[in-house]
């Protein structure tokens, strides 16, 4: 009698279960006995596990997808340099210009493009639709410039694309927009000039897409073979294998092939990627460059505090704000058009502050290291008429540049001294702040403190005795 129920009732349950779960629970809810009821049980036990087998292993299967996924992230997350809000608006898509319209976009860039979500990208990827994907840059040999003509805004500039796509960022805040110019500047550098750009990464990415049969069925093998306490060891192997290693050798790769490839600095210079720099240049170059014996920006300072800055408490003593001073200093850099009238360097002190970078950037101070032991022992001398006379010699050996950049700057700075009862900065005071700008041992293997003395006295006597060591280059 017990065979026969249990028999019939594993019939009964292979039927319902080819039903669906519904029909199996109304069975079981419609047993008649106590044995009834276990012996369905038990056929429903057997039933059920020999059920799950099937998605087990493609659970499995889905498990290994997912690992990889885990253990090796997607290429964009892996070269994301960064990312932030900033305004967007493209004006052109393939060569035909388009309306302007402002937006405000995060920003995600990587190695070799931008993509442009409207909320943080982290946001975006749960919202978006499936297929659809965000509007993307390829920054291979793409083109960034400031575009101050192309929008009455402050702080915009343009990326413009190979395919003829143009876009313009934009931020009012200085310091964001400057790092994000740099970020992306620096992102197209380092990329191919031509159109050939070598998708990078190539063995990651094919990982990556886990339509990749070949792939896949590798590691799910691996997975499947290992024991259970050993798999997570396997996710560890494969994390830092796949991972640490392979792009370590990505790396050394990508280098050696950069440096074997990578043109001459002469040859970017002479296709325009990279512009002659005006901080931070020789003294001789940046007058080569403009024709002329003084740097125009020396002039154009000396110009602005004479102007609105003679009477101002401890001109060239207090110091500005250096983000501007670093705003000004990269404006003059990118050869951009400068206004020192404009609202912006309203602070009279960035503008000293700019001006006292600028000759402390020079690769060799206005006082040439050759001429700095002369200039000592001059300052040494005891009488001071032979003192004036050993200065004035030196400074008519220095080479033109040097000779009257150093005339026009103590010039100016006489004008400073001259109006020292409302600006409280005398000779001294001057010749603490320029003496170690304009003048130091190109090694200091001397008394520092004693150098800096010296430094001071000799910047005091060209300001003090300025006439009788300059006055006769007039005559």
């Amino acid at each position: 009698m017990q065979k026969s129920t249990n028999s019939d009732t594993s019939v009964e349950t292979l039927n319902s279960t080819r039903q669906g779960t519904g029909a199996v629970q109304m069975r079981i809810k419609n047993a008649n006995s106590h044995h009834d009821r276990l012996s369905q049980s038990k056929s429903m036990i057997l039933t059920d596990v020999g059920k799950v087998t099937e998605p087990i292993s493609r659970h499995r299967r889905n498990h290994s997808q997912h690992i990889l996924k885990d253990v090796i992230p997607p290429l964009e997350q892996l070269m994301v340099e960064k990312e932030g809000y900033l305004q967007k608006a493209k004006i052109a898509d393939g060569g035909k210009k388009l309306r302007k319209n402002w937006s405000t976009s995060w920003i995600v860039l990587s190695s070799r493009k931008i993509e442009f979500y409207k909320e943080s990208k982290q946001q975006a990827l749960s919202n978006m639709k499936t297929g659809h994907k965000p509007e993307s840059v390829d920054l291979c040999g793409a083109h960034i410039e400031w575009a101050k003509e192309k929008s009455s805004r402050k702080n915009v500039f343009q990326i413009t694309t190979v395919s003829g796509n143009e876009f313009l960022l934009q931020s009012d805040i200085d310091f964001i927009i400057l790092d994000w110019f740099h970020a992306i500047k620096n992102a197209i550098d380092r990329l191919p000039k031509d159109s050939s750009c070598p998708s990078r990464n190539l063995e990651l990415f094919k990982i990556q897409r886990s339509s990749s049969t070949e792939l896949l069925s590798h590691y799910d093998s691996d997975i499947k073979e290992q024991k259970p306490e050993h798999r997570k060891s396997l996710m560890f192997r494969l994390h830092h294998s796949a991972s640490d290693t392979s792009d370590k050798n990505r790396v050394k790769s990508r280098l050696k092939k950069f440096i074997t490839r990578r043109p001459s600095l002469k040859t970017l210079q002479e296709k325009g990627l990279i512009k002659d720099q005006i901080f931070g240049s020789h003294l001789h170059k940046v007058c080569e460059r403009e024709n002329s014996t003084v740097p125009w920006f020396v002039k154009q300072c000396i110009e602005a505090v004479e102007k609105r800055g003679l009477d101002v408490d401890g001109i060239y003593r207090v110091s500005g704000n250096l983000a501007t001073i670093q705003k000004l200093r990269f404006i003059v850099n990118q050869e951009e058009k400068l206004n020192l009238d404009d609202s912006q360097w309203e602070d009279i002190h960035v503008v000293t502050g700019a001006l006292k970078m600028f000759f402390r950037e020079l690769p060799e101070p206005l006082f040439p290291y050759s001429f700095f032991e002369q200039f000592v022992e001059a300052i040494k001398k005891q009488d001071n008429t032979t003192r004036i006379e050993a200065v004035k010699s030196l400074v008519q050996k220095l080479p033109p540049p040097n000779r009257d950049t150093m005339k026009v700057l103590f010039g100016h700075l006489t004008k400073i001294v001259a109006k020292a009862s409302k600006n409280l900065m005398s000779t001294q005071s001057l010749g603490i702040v320029f003496g170690p700008t304009l003048l130091r041992a190109e090694n200091e293997t001397g008394n520092m403190a004693i150098h800096m003395v010296y430094q001071n006295q000799i910047a005091e006597l060209m300001l003090s005795e300025y006439s009788k060591i300059f006055g006769s280059e007039e005559d």
